[in-house]
């Protein structure tokens, strides 16, 4: 590890510039689901359900690297909107399974064509290359902090 300067910047640092490039992406992911009804951490919801449908609200938890009472609270807000709905375990009780409605499975194009948008938004000033090295080190850096590997997940 580098040693600390003297005059310690945060600005100047790698995790300042991270920190704040994620809250401005976050606001623009929020922006562009926001235009059909959306916030930022249904999508991702969403996104695992069409995956695999009817996954349990842990497994979701597990597959975002959330905490089990934010995603209780994002499938309970989604259930009101008519997208998820949600069936106890037939096993378990106490697990709980959540489908998507028919609703849920339309939106999809939606979600798509904001989720395209963002994309160019995020990329137009940079290169080919520049975004090649972009996702790879975004993945070293997701692994660093979660532990998971992107190239294990289904």
């Amino acid at each position: 590890m580098a040693p600390r300067p003297a005059e310690f910047v945060f600005e100047q640092t790698i995790s300042f510039v991270l920190a704040r490039a994620s809250t401005a992406f976050r606001n623009s992911l929020e922006r562009n689901m926001a235009t059909i009804g959306l916030h930022a951490g249904q999508a991702f919801v969403l996104i695992e359900l069409w995956k695999k449908n009817g996954l349990r609200q842990a497994d979701i938890a597990a597959r975002l690297n959330l905490a089990a009472p934010t995603v209780s609270k994002m499938v309970k807000a989604l259930v009101e909107i008519n997208l998820v709905h949600v069936r106890k375990g037939e096993v378990d009780g106490r697990s709980t399974r959540v489908f998507l409605t028919e609703k849920g499975l339309a939106i999809r194009a939606e979600v798509e064509t904001q989720w395209h948008e963002l994309e160019e938004d995020t990329l137009e000033n940079l290169s080919e290359t520049e975004r090649l090295v972009l996702f790879d080190l975004l993945g070293k850096l997701r692994n660093t902090y979660t532990g998971q590997d992107p190239e294990e997940e289904d």
